[in-house]
């Protein structure tokens, strides 16, 4: 009996052994869940900082997890995802009926999560006299019809001059009175050399300059825009801030959208949950935009009376 009891104990060992060498070859061919695996995420790249800052926080979090974040354009990102180059994609709009369609036809339904506002800032040289804008300034420099300044944006399909042109209800823009830099960095650097440049950038790229305590910052400003109000109302501008944006007082804001089109229960839903769970939306707070839900704060309360 003990020699067919230690031949069956034998043989568990090996099942169980075959049981955890198939587990982890499993794994290491690159096994997903909401906590593991590796996900391409396509990020606007005028919202990159934040959301890096949030992919290095949820991978030391999760070290099973990798996120490879595609920093592109707006219109570029949107079409790497209708080419399936990735499924999950950070922007400040949502796609539209069109772009939707693709996903619909193969019976996707998105899950899509605001996880904070953000704002679309003008900034100019400190040499330049101007603090402020109206906003009809804008939209003539848009048109071309305000002479003397130019507008700078990261990119020829930036979010931040779609997101202009829309909100001047502009079908098309004076392609002389505009200039495409590389990426939002190159915008400040070269409104810092240039007096007569209005760059146009993201609120998040300017709070990381501020953050690495740029020397940009030594020449360039943000200016204050006009908050148009009610006829007949006093006039107010506003730069942007938290404060200013939360109160929607600053009048550039704009949602900003993680969208998961994965077909599956992948990491790209757990990258979600945590971009709008609590500790995700302390990074939006501390990094200094508005978060879509405001964190909770504990607070302990002590009776003095059982203190001795």
């Amino acid at each position: 009996m003990r020699k067919y009891s230690l031949i069956l104990g034998m043989l568990c060992v090996c099942a169980g052994l075959m049981v955890s060498c198939k587990n982890k070859a499993k794994n290491e061919k690159g096994s997903e869940d909401i906590l593991t695996g590796k996900l391409p995420v396509l990020v606007d790249q005028t919202l990159l900082p934040i959301i890096q800052e949030s992919a290095d926080v949820f991978e030391s979090s999760y070290p099973n997890s990798n996120l490879e974040l595609i920093a592109r354009p707006e219109i570029r990102a949107i079409n790497a995802l209708l080419a399936d180059s990735a499924y999950v994609v950070v922007l400040t709009r949502k796609l539209t009926e069109v772009e939707d369609s693709y996903f619909k036809k193969r019976g996707i339904q998105p899950k899509i999560f605001q996880m904070a506002t953000d704002a679309v800032v003008l900034i100019n040289n400190r040499n330049n006299a101007d603090t402020i804008m109206p906003q009809k300034s804008v939209k003539s420099l848009l048109q071309g019809n305000l002479a003397g300044q130019r507008l700078i944006f990261d990119n020829a399909n930036s979010s931040t001059l779609r997101y202009l042109k829309d909100y001047f209800k502009l079908n098309k823009i004076d392609a002389n009175a505009v200039s495409a830099m590389k990426d939002s960095e190159d915008v400040m650097k070269y409104v810092s050399e240039n007096a007569n440049a209005v760059g146009v950038i993201g609120y998040n790229w300017y709070l990381k300059a501020v953050e690495k305590n740029s020397n940009l910052l030594d020449k360039i400003r943000t200016l204050s825009i006009e908050s148009v109000g009610k006829e007949g109302e006093k006039v107010h501008f506003y730069k942007p801030s938290q404060s200013t944006i939360a109160d929607n007082l600053y009048p550039f804001t704009r949602p900003v959208y993680i969208m998961n089109y994965q077909p599956n229960m992948g990491l790209g839903l757990g990258f979600s949950a945590f971009l709008t769970g609590d500790r995700g939306q302390r990074i939006v707070l501390k990094a200094g935009l508005v978060p879509a839900t405001m964190p909770g704060r504990e607070i302990i309360i002590r009776d003095e009376s059982y203190i001795k």
